[in-house]
Parts: C-alpha cells; structure tokens; sequence
C-alpha cells in the first residue's frame, strides 16, 4: 500500500486567483523600485492577481536591477514578497500558473510545489493562532494577578490595624 499524503485545506476557498491588497502592492513597489522598470509579473494596484513565478526568474529579474542597487536588497525584496502569506496562497492554489517577467503563463504550478506552499501557509496559521493563544492567555494571567492584589489590598485595607 501506498503512503497516505497529508490532508491539508485549500486556503480562501476554490477561486483561482488572489487579488493583491495594499501591503502586497508596497512591497511590489519597493521591488520595482530597485529596477530600471517595472515587471509585468507583480501587481500594479490593489486587486490586480498574484501571479506564481515562473522558475528561474531571478536571473531575469537580476539583470534589471538599477546600478546603484545592490544585489542583496533586491533578494531581500523580493523574499519579502515571495514568502508572504498571499504569495504562498496564490501558489497553493489548486490550477495556479507560474508566470513569466511579462505576467504571461509559462507552466502550471507542481504538486510539489502547491504542497509546499499550503504547509507554509498551515505555519502561518499556526504561528498566528498560537500567537492569539498566548496574548489571550497572558491577558488572562495579568487580569487574574491584577485581580489578587486588588483582592489582597482590600482586605489589608479592611483589616483592623
């Protein structure tokens, strides 16, 4: 028998495309920045797709990188980018494409690949619901101590001197 793959849901439903918001169009914008032009593949404005690379565009994208920039702040940049939540939901989806510098489809996504991409983003929900869990927890301890001492300095104030 062969080994059972593990059960991982399709993040924000069945549509094929994610749509950029506000923070993916800055950060798209602090890439193009670094560039002597614009690259089709990265949303413009909110509610344009988040387009999957294509492999291999970094070499691509490498050779448009303004003169005065160095190599490591485009990296930076574009990791900023691709290893977003968002990024990783586009690639996650089920019938993604990757995309090639001028935004055009090249291939699809590879199982491998989308299998990635959702365990990435099972992290990312994991890492904020235990973060929710342990601001909620740590509230709950400061208000149960606030509520001894309080408790504490009444009875001290009630007591008979």
């Amino acid at each position: 028998m062969g080994q059972k793959q593990p059960t991982i849901k399709s993040p924000r439903g069945t549509s094929s495309l994610v749509l950029a918001r506000e923070r993916e169009v800055a950060k798209t914008a602090a890439i193009n920045a670094l560039l002597i032009r614009p690259i089709a593949v990265l949303p413009a404005k909110v509610g344009d797709p988040i387009r999957p690379f294509a492999l291999g565009l970094w070499s691509e994208v490498r050779l448009l990188l303004k003169p005065d920039v160095s190599v490591s702040a485009l990296r930076k940049a574009l990791a900023t980018y691709v290893h977003a939540r968002s990024y990783q939901v586009a690639v996650a989806r089920p019938g993604s494409m990757r995309h090639d510098i001028n935004g055009e489809p090249v291939e699809p996504v590879s199982d491998a690949d989308r299998l990635d991409a959702l365990k990435k983003y099972e992290s990312f929900k994991a890492r904020n619901g235990s973060s929710a869990e342990a601001s909620v927890s740590s509230l709950a301890a400061s208000a149960s101590k606030r509520d001894a001492i309080s408790a504490l300095l009444l009875r001290r104030k009630d007591a008979p001197r």
